[in-house]
């Protein structure tokens, strides 16, 4: 597994690299490499790993962050620890790259500063609003788009399902990496992906 990593790797990029189609959903997912109460004792990933927090609790492991166009194919993803934030800056600038159009994200991309940055881009990202905040008028194109950010939950579920990249006996981080980039590479060559019809709704514009 050693030495396939590094073509892997690069085999897994080639083909996680889709041309962006001006609409997009971005999400991230926690992968956790052991259980939470066990994360002092886990000696493989005691340099690497974090512990963080997603909506389903406390965990002790990476984040995969990515990004997917309207036809359900990957157009970046990268991976950072557990405690590295949704919008984090550094994260956003490799998931924005070469993309253009409408983002579709969580809650977890709601800020000021990022929603600028992205706009000065030439990407308008779009979320929900959070209770305590100020309704605002909203598109009825971008708000049926919004209502299909699902699609992106959907990859999650494939990747995790049915491609298996989420275990805790790895005993080597590079055979970690090799299992998260063979299960992207089967979800790139999967013939039917997560996707929305995009045509009809950029007809009622």
């Amino acid at each position: 597994m050693k030495e396939c990593a590094l073509p892997m790797a690069l085999f897994c990029k080639l083909l996680n690299s889709n041309q962006c189609t001006g609409i997009s959903f971005v999400d991230s997912f926690a992968l956790p490499v052991c259980h939470i109460k066990r994360q002092y004792s886990n000696k493989v990933f005691n340099e690497t790993a974090k512990k963080g927090k997603s909506s389903m609790g406390w965990f002790f492991g990476f984040k995969v962050h990515f990004l997917i166009n309207h036809k359900g194919e990957v157009v970046n993803f990268c991976i950072t620890p557990g405690n590295i934030h949704d919008c984090n800056e550094k994260v956003m600038d490799k998931l924005t790259k070469d993309v253009f159009g409408k983002l579709f994200g969580d809650k977890g991309y709601l800020g000021k500063k990022l929603f600028e940055k992205l706009w000065n881009q030439g990407i308008h990202i779009i979320t929900k609003i959070r209770k305590n905040m100020n309704n605002k008028l909203m598109n009825l194109v971008d708000k049926i788009l919004l209502r299909k950010r699902g699609t992106v939950e959907s990859v999650i579920a494939i990747l995790k399902k049915f491609f298996c990249i989420e275990h805790t006996r790895h005993r080597n981080p590079i055979n970690f990496l090799v299992n998260l980039c063979s299960g992207f590479i089967a979800y790139a060559l999967k013939p039917e992906k997560p996707s929305i019809c995009a045509k009809k709704l950029l007809l009622l514009k």
